[in-house]
């Protein structure tokens, strides 16, 4: 999916800002600040890691420039980028009245605000009590969001603010969503700071890469060659560049087959991200619990919560 202007047309090919080099690099070994959560972890850091930077111009991921596959491509389908969502005076002030809540620290020098039932999401339950939607600043924020095709009928019943700070060496391992409660799309509001969102994948198998054309990116919009090179899944890591103020929708593959994460080095200022989730299709009209799906619904958009 390529990048959405503000106006609803498709943005000209421009190129992404530079978030790094090198091809056959090592994982930063953040994960010994804390200590390895196992033998997975320890392979994790180790592995061989080839660098790919995501185009929302084109929709495709190609090598770091000086690396072993620089110049190579393949399609990256299901990230959409909307960049100057919001204003500087809508940003300052969502910051401001987030900042009158209190924060609850979290995971990986994180702080955290949930707006949304209580989930145990490996019991599969949830509970309604003390939920009273989302936050009244997000309802022009998610009215605004119905403007773009993409999100027209999204519907979020739950918000996560999350607070990054490089003081506090802030990150987000490589995970996949929820899928029983939380359905297809996945949007993230990013304030305050640029950063990168790394995406990865553990399935077995390759990839299969075209060279870009001459005129890259431009070219790729009109065609690329055949695939004549492959790399390893496991081997791969895709950064794609978020701008400030810019909104963040992981559909598809990008949702449910890639990883993300935020690593440390690319927290170099205070980052605030709001992420709003939809429900998935057990939670709908015609799903087993339609009903209480219903009712997460009208909790939500009465736009009355308060962090739980």
């Amino acid at each position: 999916m390529r990048k959405v202007r503000k106006d609803g047309q498709r943005a000209l090919p421009r190129r992404q800002p530079q978030v790094g080099r090198g091809s056959a690099s090592l994982r930063t070994p953040a994960a010994f600040q804390s200590g390895f959560r196992g033998f997975r972890s320890l392979l994790f850091l180790l592995q061989k890691t080839h660098r790919f930077i995501y185009y929302s111009d084109t929709g495709w991921a190609v090598g770091a420039e000086e690396s072993d596959f620089e110049g190579w491509a393949f399609p990256f389908p299901g990230v959409t980028l909307i960049e100057d969502f919001v204003t500087r005076e809508e940003e300052a002030e969502m910051v401001q009245l987030m900042d009158r809540e209190p924060w609850k620290l979290s995971q990986s020098g994180r702080r955290k605000q949930d707006y949304g039932p209580k989930v145990n999401f490996r019991k599969q339950k949830l509970k309604t009590a003390g939920f009273r939607g989302l936050p009244s600043f997000s309802r022009d924020v998610v009215r605004r969001m119905g403007l773009y095709p993409i999100l027209e009928d999204f519907r979020p019943v739950e918000q996560c603010n999350l607070d990054y700070c490089p003081e506090r060496g802030s990150a987000i391992d490589p995970h996949l969503d929820d899928a029983w409660l939380w359905g297809e799309r996945l949007v993230s509001l990013n304030l305050l700071s640029s950063t990168v969102l790394s995406m990865s994948r553990e399935a077995p198998g390759s990839l299969l890469l075209c060279l870009a054309p001459s005129g890259f990116p431009e070219a790729l919009v009109e065609g690329v060659m055949a695939p004549s090179r492959s790399v390893l899944c496991q081997e791969v890591e895709v950064a794609v560049p978020v701008p400030r103020r810019s909104l963040l929708v992981l559909t598809g593959a990008a949702r449910h087959q890639w990883k993300h994460a935020i690593h440390r080095r690319h927290v170099e200022a205070r980052r605030v991200c709001a992420t709003f989730r939809e429900l998935s299709a057990e939670f709908c009209p015609g799903g087993r619990q339609q009903e209480l799906g219903q009712e997460l619904l009208q909790i939500s958009l009465s736009f009355q919560g308060r962090p739980m």
